[in-house]
């Protein structure tokens, strides 16, 4: 059994970096040998599914790093591979034959295999690992382009703000050890000792608002999309945006052990779903409008995490992952079709590619909310979970999924707009890398249906057989199930919606000023981010830099100059004094030498003379001194 769950991970992260490390000289076998790899993960994955494998193994002392299979990682393990390949099988069109698929391939077979790990993982140190490696490879895949500066800008902000808020998982971890749970186990988590269960919680809050794009920190999630689109597909649905609602769900109990943390998580999913749906429909650019719709679906996972709906999370995390996976790559298709992602640039898009179309306009539909397609029925279970908690929760999330009607429906209503002269031309037409080529590979839409049958049909797990054996799964018995009024009630808000969207766009001119340029910018959050955290770290740093350039150098120079003139000066004395004093004790001895020698002629006469006035002189001293 822990052969199949090592197999199910080491197959993606090893095939990953035999193609991230080939690079260019792997170009013709990478598209198909990543697509078979995927493919293979996934028979891996319904099998390990199905046999729900764990190992362990030792990590640090008293510490061991565990993976298994349980109910909810079932189902995340099977999305997350089957995703993955329906992503990679469409981007074997995507990309041309002067890209680096090597590094391409490589590193989404990387993140994947990165996300398997985190579903997986029972202990936090391992956790831990599989985060920092899916934020490493994100940065890579968002900055793929990275030869363009506003690209890598992007995956720099992406990746900066979501480092920021993976700081909780590190400070949960210490927070943990210092409580009691040495283990470092998830499980073990609620059961941390005194205040530092609040700490622990606080982490982990902060860690998985952050990474699922919630409030305050969402705007990474629009500079992420200049990445390519089989990336946005695959990052910005089943996985990394999805592993923030994941940890929540995986550490509900967690969330109940403290009287604050559920509230402020089922709040936060419920504002950010209202919040970012109205920045969604704000939106002119088809990718801006699926990233913040992203944000605002995955408030509805984070609304169920927060109200104990972990089966509702679930059903609402699966169905959304086919729905936004599926409009991802068609809005790719577009774009690599038609050059542009500008919606008024993309009237009659959907009629001059029916098959793309289709799959979009399906998938727009189920975005909405319309019964009877999934999202419908997952909204009413997260719903039914949030009037548990409160009437305010659930008047918030049913306003926001009247919100995802307008959005869904505005873009639906673009894309089948009449058929302009040149759509090609549009307004603000974004080339990418040499894209708009006019061609879409026949293969491509084949992923691209096969997301789109499971956006519509994964509804049944709402239904109340299949979400009696969901609840069993993932250990979630008694969670309340939405009355038939309710279901009702959002079928009506939905259907009137859709039709009040539709019927105020037909009859309203297009102009290209921003009815709301506070939502179409985003909440002006990256702005804030930037003035309130950026700029007064930047502001310190060069002051800090300042300081150290004219007190701490300056003290250092000035020393350093302080010493070379005591050095010249004791080099001056020791030249002008010592060694001048030197010079003339030798100097006289040379002179007293030179004359002691003088007398020494070696004539005898001269001798005789020197003796007889040496005597002479005695004789008269000591006359003198008697």
């Amino acid at each position: 059994m822990s052969a199949l769950l090592w197999a199910l991970i080491a197959l993606p992260l090893g095939a990953g970096t035999v193609l991230g490390l080939g690079g260019r000289r792997v170009n013709a076998v990478a598209p198909l040998a990543a697509t078979a790899v995927a493919a293979v993960t996934l028979g891996l994955a319904v099998a390990a599914a199905v046999a729900r494998p764990g190992s362990e193994a030792p990590l640090f002392t008293g510490v061991r790093a565990g993976l298994r299979v349980d109910g909810l990682s079932a189902v995340m393990v099977v999305t997350v591979a089957a995703v993955t390949t329906a992503v990679l099988a469409f981007s074997t069109a995507e990309l041309g034959r002067d890209e680096n698929r090597g590094r391409f391939y490589g590193v989404m077979l990387l993140f994947a295999g990165a996300m398997l790990v985190t579903v997986t993982a029972t202990t936090l140190p391992l956790l831990l690992m599989a985060w920092e490696l899916m934020g490493a490879t994100s940065w890579a895949l968002i900055g793929y382009w990275w030869r363009q500066p506003h690209r890598a800008g992007a995956a720099d902000t992406a990746f900066l703000t979501t480092r920021a808020a993976d700081l909780g998982l590190y400070l949960a971890a210490g927070a943990a050890m210092a409580g009691g749970v040495g283990s470092l186990r998830l499980d073990a988590l609620p059961h941390t000792g005194g205040a530092w269960l609040h700490v622990v919680s606080a982490g982990v809050v902060i860690a998985a608002l952050g990474k699922s794009a919630q409030l305050p920190f969402s705007f990474w999630l629009s500079r992420a999309m200049e990445g390519p689109s089989p990336v946005s597909a695959l990052l910005h649905s089943a996985t990394m945006v999805a592993a923030g609602a994941y940890l929540l769900l995986r550490l509900h109990p967690l969330l109940t052990a403290t009287d604050w943390a559920g509230p402020l998580v089922a709040w936060t999913g419920a504002v950010s779903a209202l919040a970012l749906g109205l920045v969604a429909a704000a939106q002119r650019d088809l990718k801006q409008l699926l990233a913040a719709s992203t944000s605002a679906q995955l408030g509805f996972m984070v609304l169920a995490a927060g109200s104990r709906g972990v089966a509702a999370g679930t059903v609402q995390l699966v169905a959304h992952a086919a729905v936004k996976s599926g409009l991802f790559l068609a809005a790719g298709a577009w774009l690599t079709v038609l050059g542009t992602k500008q919606l008024p640039a993309l009237s009659g898009a959907a009629r001059g590619r029916p098959l793309v179309g289709g799959t979009f306009a399906v998938g727009a539909l189920t975005l909405a909310g319309l019964p009877p397609l999934s999202l419908w029925a997952a909204k009413d279970e997260v719903l039914a979970a949030a009037r548990a908690e409160s009437p305010g929760l659930y008047a918030v999330g049913l306003a926001a999924g009247a919100v995802s009607a307008v959005y869904s429906v505005k873009a639906l209503w673009y894309v089948t707009r009449p058929l302009p002269a040149g759509p090609a031309a549009g307004h603000g037409a974004e080339r990418s890398a040499g894209r708009g080529t006019g061609h879409l590979a026949r293969w491509a839409h084949l992923p691209l249906w096969v997301l789109t049958v499971a956006a519509a049909v994964l509804g049944v797990l709402a239904l109340p057989g299949p979400a009696d054996w969901l609840r069993t799964l993932l250990g979630a018995r008694g969670e309340p199930s939405p009355h038939p009024w309710e279901a009702g009630v959002s079928a009506v808000l939905a259907l009137g919606t859709v039709a009040a969207t539709w019927w105020w766009l037909s009859r309203t001119p297009r102009t290209e000023r921003a009815a709301a340029p506070w939502a179409e910018g985003w909440l002006h959050l990256e702005r804030a981010a930037h003035a309130l955290l950026v700029r007064p770290v930047m502001g310190l740093a060069r002051a800090l830099a300042a300081f150290d350039d004219r007190m701490v150098d300056g003290a250092v120079r000035q020393l350093a100059r302080g010493g070379s003139a005591l050095s010249r000066l004791a080099g001056r004395v020791d030249d002008g004094g010592l060694d001048a004093a030197v010079g003339a004790v030798a100097s006289g001895a040379r002179r007293l030498g030179s004359w002691a020698r003088r007398p020494q002629t070696g004539l005898l006469h001269q001798y005789y003379a020197q003796a007889v006035v040496g005597f002479a002189l005695l004789t008269l001293i000591v006359l003198l001194v008697r």
